[in-house]
């Protein structure tokens, strides 16, 4: 994983998802939520499936922002699980990282809502 993420994009579900957990955590901050919900994905056994996520929210926050002290740790977090992974698609690191915030958040949403 040696190309660089610029900026996370989030759909408009993954919105919709992040402010019912705002509401429900009282955690005021989209990064932190998207950290823990890329953490919860990372715990999984499996790889995130592959789906085509659209960017049509307007959230968005810069790597810097989104991985803030911890931007070498997830770094090498992605890039460990990304060669795990065995992928298909050709996917490059803001793709893979994309698919694990999905799954995070879809399974952080469903566990307290």
């Amino acid at each position: 994983m040696t190309d660089t993420i610029e900026t996370i994009r989030l759909s408009e579900k993954q919105k919709q998802q992040l402010i019912r957990l705002k509401a429900k955590t009282g955690i005021e901050n989209w990064n932190v939520l998207c950290r823990w919900a890329l953490c919860l994905s990372l715990a999984e056994d499996s790889p995130p499936p592959y789906e085509d996520i659209p960017s049509d929210s307007n959230v968005e926050m810069s790597w810097k922002v989104f991985a803030g002290e911890f931007s070498e740790v997830l770094h090498a977090l992605l890039a460990t699980y990304s060669s795990m992974s065995n992928d298909q698609h050709g996917l490059k690191s803001a793709d893979y990282l994309k698919l694990h915030l999905n799954r995070g958040i879809s399974i952080y949403s469903k566990s307290l809502c």
